[in-house]
């Protein structure tokens, strides 16, 4: 025999071959005397990733190089082959007769010991395609500063490394290096495409080389270019199989489909403890999102009851019919995570599982219909199951919305029969209390319309489509939800009858519209129906009876009933009893009961009650929950309102950036944010920046929310009065002036924003030097307030405190006096005497007394307006 001498062939190098970062930790991890053993990550597959075209291109460079003067090469896929492998360098090289497999390999093994060598030989053993472990038990290469060793395997077992065994992990291409392979392979056949192109589907082919090069095949021998190849790909009702090239017809030597390279895998996997479990655990990660599963939904109760089900053997001395446990759910990943089926990363639980989204695909595409069908609905049951009523984790629920948007992807059907299941409801939902209204409205208009076509215009899931839509787009800030409500209702009243919780809803919704569009008396009037037949449906204690009672409590105040605080503190004790003091409801209320503590009156009171649920919310919600932050912002503003305009400013400015991050620029919550910052502001004595962030703030809002919306015009209102506060009184006259007419196109003339404008132009007219004319805008409104509001509505008692104000500087101080004088005593029935409205007006009569001779005037011409 001559040396250099090498035993067993060295694959054929593929077409295009692609020098990766893994072919340099090979050559790393041999240079320090270890043995290599390249796996397959979890994230870029099993089979196809290359590892075998790696260790053959290490091979092929070392025995050119000379750094091997000996050189084997053994498809080691079975503890025979190893064997005969090693057996059959034994004949070649010692020589030592094969026909004992066993004894040569020993006698071989020893051979490379460095001690038993006379003359040593550089050696270099490749081991492709390990199977199990075992396979090499005692026929592992010794450790030896003359020779190296090369495994590929799927497996990522422990056993697989130790002293002397460093793992490699061979990962997918990188976006270029699978971009440059398909440009390479496309071009030996003189096919050129926009690199763009090939980018979206090297993507589209999760970039796996064993993939990509089939692909490049069809492309080639159909004559298709990438972007008909891509829409055939994303089309479901074809299978993969049918979308590469047929098994005589593989590329380089290949001899396996890229649709059938991990069957072998998962056939292995399902037979290592806990046996039988592996391929129907794959099965439901293969509906699921190929870039993270949350690890709790694997292991929840219907996943469990499903491998139970579907469990495809036993080991002896188990029970077949025994249930499975959640150790074993966890056993079982782990499993597939060895035979690098799956990624398992137990220490990133929101995204615990990848599989690559081919290894899914050729997992779902042979099931039967009904088993698919099953599937999907199981998942749906396992996110359901795992989503929390209160979504104090953003990472989880992240993750949730996105492995439901796969869930929908692979099994549209299955999730609307028989009916639409619950998790695209909440998932829409979760849409929408994450602070992506926007987000949440686009996706229960396209559930509302799916379900339309799948069910029919009047099924039920349809009309729960179409009142979340109603409700996300109301909080979205659509000025025409009334009508959606009212269509709504019709549809429901005719379908479900008057008594069936949707059509209550609808009602109670429909009520809140009513408010919004100014009617704040004829909403309360509406859900004091709603509540008596809510407590005649439902009863007192059910949830829905008790939100009744909060709605009607807040727009009871909000039509002026300043005794809406005992409906609160009642309201509250129930909802203890009942619901307990960490429901989200509850504390609801309780931020309701302290928002109406402070318009009663009592601000210092509301900024305590806030500061008291803020730690509450915290750890109920998290900190970058919505209502956290919502309540964030009324703590700064109470405070505000309690005479802290620094320590508000502060605050909003402390909470934008968090809202910025958590809801985003564009969140109507975040605008309103940097609303309030500017407002307070202002009131801490900066009119010129106010003005500024009002300034900056109307191009945003007039972007996202567009003229019209309700809250671009109370950011016209604002820029306007802060300019004034800066000096430009009368500028401030004209842009109310002309935002009066828009207000009253849009909000009609009696909705209370539009008044709060009448007010304000009145205001500004006066202190723009037109006293008579203020005193007759005051003089037209008031009669408006009285209809409008009533007489007792707090904004009523302003325009009588203004009006008489302006009647005093318009010459008629003991006008002034004598309607100051009436109004204390109804300031002090509605408000209380210690409310600072009531203080503000005992001030201002005492001046205007002053004025007419009648006391002291001590109080100068400056007068606090309420």
């Amino acid at each position: 025999m001559s040396w250099p001498h090498q035993v067993g062939v060295i694959p054929r190098r593929a077409d295009c071959f692609q020098l990766r970062h893994a072919a340099d930790q090979v050559g790393a991890a041999l240079a320090d005397g270890d043995t290599a053993v390249l796996v397959g990550q979890v994230l870029a597959g099993a089979g196809g990733v290359g590892k075998t075209q790696l260790a053959a291109d290490h091979a092929r460079r070392a025995w050119h190089s000379g750094a091997a003067e000996l050189l084997i090469w053994i498809t080691a896929s079975t503890r025979t082959a190893i064997m005969s492998g090693y057996a059959q360098a034994a004949a070649e090289v010692l020589p030592v007769p094969p026909e004992n497999p066993e004894d040569a390999a020993r006698a071989f093994l020893a051979w490379l010991e460095p001690r038993a060598t006379a003359t040593p030989r550089r050696w270099l053993i490749v081991l492709d395609d390990v199977s199990a472990p075992a396979d090499l038990s005692g026929l592992w290469p010794p450790d030896s500063p003359h020779g190296a060793t090369v495994v590929t395997t799927r497996r990522r077992d422990a056993a697989l490394s130790g002293p002397g065994r460093r793992q490699v992990p061979v990962g997918m291409f990188t976006p270029d290096e699978a971009t440059s392979y398909l440009r390479a392979a496309l071009a030996e056949r003189d096919r050129h495409e926009p690199d763009q192109h090939l980018a979206h589907l090297a993507a589209d082919l999760g970039h796996l080389p064993l993939a990509l090069s089939q692909a490049a095949a069809y492309l080639i021998d159909a004559e298709l270019d990438c972007a008909t190849y891509r829409r055939r790909l994303a089309d479901h009702t074809r299978r993969l199989a049918d979308l590469l090239p047929d098994t005589d017809a593989l590329p380089d030597d290949q001899t396996t489909s890229t649709a059938a390279a991990w069957s072998l895998s998962i056939d292995r996997a399902d037979r290592l403890r806990p046996a039988g479990l592996a391929r129907p655990m794959l099965e439901v990660a293969a509906m699921l999102d190929p870039n993270g599963i949350p690890a709790p939904v694997l292991t929840s109760p219907p996943v469990l009851a499903f491998l139970a089900e579907h469990r495809t053997h036993s080991t002896p001395g188990n029970d077949p019919a025994a249930p499975i446990t959640a150790e074993q759910a966890y056993d079982t990943l782990r499993v597939l995570h060895r035979l690098s089926l799956i990624d398992h990363t137990p220490g990133t639980p929101q995204q615990a599982v990848h599989v690559h989204q081919l290894i899914q695909r050729a997992v779902r595409e042979p099931l039967p219909t009904d088993r698919h069908d099953r599937l999907a609905r199981t998942a749906a049951d396992a996110l359901t199951a795992t989503w929390p009523d209160v979504e104090r984790d953003t990472a989880l629920a992240r993750a949730l919305r996105a492995n439901t948007a796969a869930l929908t992807r692979h099994a549209p059907e299955a999730l609307y029969q028989p009916e639409a299941h619950t998790v695209l409801y909440r998932t829409g939902a979760s849409l929408g209390e994450a602070g992506q209204v926007t987000a949440a409205t686009a996706y229960f208009r396209h559930l509302a319309d799916t379900a339309h076509t799948r069910l029919g215009p009047d099924h039920t899931n349809t009309l729960a489509a179409r009142y979340n839509l109603a409700y996300w787009r109301r909080r979205a800030g659509n000025a025409d939800g009334a009508a959606d409500f009212e269509q709504l209702l019709e549809d429901t009243l005719r379908v479900l009858g008057p008594d069936h919780p949707n059509t209550l809803a609808a009602r109670s919704n429909l009520a809140h519209w009513q408010g919004q569009a100014g009617d704040a008396a004829a909403a309360a009037a509406s859900l004091a129906e709603l509540l008596e037949d809510r407590l005649q449906v439902l009863g007192p204690d059910h949830p829905y009876t008790l939100t009744a009672r909060h709605n009607l409590a807040y727009w009871r105040g909000r039509a002026g009933d300043m005794d809406g605080a005992a409906d609160f503190e009642q309201l509250l004790a129930d909802m203890l009893r009942v619901l307990g003091p960490d429901h989200p409801d509850t504390l609801s209320v309780r931020s309701s009961l302290a928002r109406w503590r402070g318009e009663a009156g009592d601000a210092d009171g509301a900024a305590a009650d806030f500061e008291n649920l803020l730690p509450d919310r915290l750890r109920v919600s998290g900190a970058d929950h919505p209502d956290t932050l919502t309540t964030r912002h009324d703590l700064a503003h109470w405070r505000g309102r309690a005479g802290d305009a620094d320590g508000a400013a502060a605050d909003f400015e402390q909470l934008l950036p968090d809202m910025l991050r958590v809801l985003g620029p564009d969140h109507p919550d975040t605008l309103t944010t940097r609303h309030d910052l500017a407002y307070w502001r202002g009131r801490a004595g900066d009119a010129h920046g106010a003005a500024a962030d009002f300034e900056q703030l109307l191009p945003d809002r007039l972007r996202v929310l567009g003229p019209d919306h309700p809250d671009t015009l109370t950011t016209r209102h604002s820029l306007g009065r802060w300019r004034g506060e800066a000096g430009e009184a009368d500028g401030v006259a004209a842009s109310l002036a002309e935002l009066l007419p828009d207000r009253v196109r849009v909000l009609g003339p009696d909705h209370p924003d539009t008044l709060t404008t009448r007010h304000d132009l009145a205001y500004w007219r006066g202190r723009a030097g037109d006293a008579h004319g203020a005193a007759a805008d005051f003089e037209q409104l008031l009669p408006d307030r009285l209809r409008v509001l009533g007489p007792d509505h707090p904004d009523t008692l302003t325009t009588r405190h203004d009006l008489a104000h302006w009647q005093g500087r318009a010459g008629d101080p003991a006008g002034a006096a004598a309607a100051l004088a009436e109004l204390l005593a109804d300031r002090m029935r509605v408000l209380g005497p210690d409310h600072p409205h009531t203080l503000t007006t005992r001030h201002n009569l005492a001046h205007w007394r002053g004025e007419t001779g009648g006391a002291e005037a001590v109080f100068g011409n400056d007068l606090p307006v309420a």
